[in-house]
């Protein structure tokens, strides 16, 4: 199992550790925009996003095209995934909670979870037959969701200081 810890207090960059081998992984996000870089076992992969407020989520390591997602709805915290000749569907357990789950069709096969109510720490439990910069990949979009939810919630308590 893995696990995202933030790199610092207030960062949303992440250092992503296997509970058994150590540190694999590095997700440093821009501050500007959906785009960001994941270091995976010294290797770099590009993370964006296609268009500058929509488009597919794209992972890829120079040329390469490893996976994409494609969020179909706005108002939904849900990710269509397409990594090799699989589709799978990352979306939120419940309106109310953070958790993410993974499917494939209708069967539950994985789980990105805050390790608290307030954590940004994440406990990361996908299938062994995805790659490591996929699962990565998962974490980035959960990272992405969750950091959406922060900007809102600190814009909404502003304007209502206001």
């Amino acid at each position: 199992m893995l696990r995202a810890i933030p790199k610092g207090w207030f960062s949303w960059d992440f250092t992503v550790v296997d509970e058994e081998s150590g540190p694999v992984a590095e997700i440093d996000v821009s501050t500007w925009r959906e785009k960001g870089l994941l270091t995976v076992d010294g290797v770099g992969y590009e993370v964006f996003r296609e268009g500058l407020m929509s488009g597919a989520f794209l992972l890829k390591q120079g040329d390469s095209l490893l996976a994409r997602a494609e969020k179909p709805s706005a108002f939904r915290r849900t990710f269509l995934i397409d990594y090799s000749d699989r589709h799978y569907t990352l979306q939120a357990r419940s309106f109310w909670r953070r958790e993410l789950v993974l499917l494939d069709g209708s069967l539950e096969v994985g789980s990105l979870a805050p390790e608290g109510a307030f954590s940004r720490r994440m406990r990361v439990d996908l299938p062994e037959e995805l790659p490591l910069p996929v699962e990565v990949f998962l974490v980035w979009l959960a990272v992405i969701l969750w950091k959406r939810a922060s900007e809102a919630a600190a814009t909404t308590a502003a304007a209502g200081a206001s």
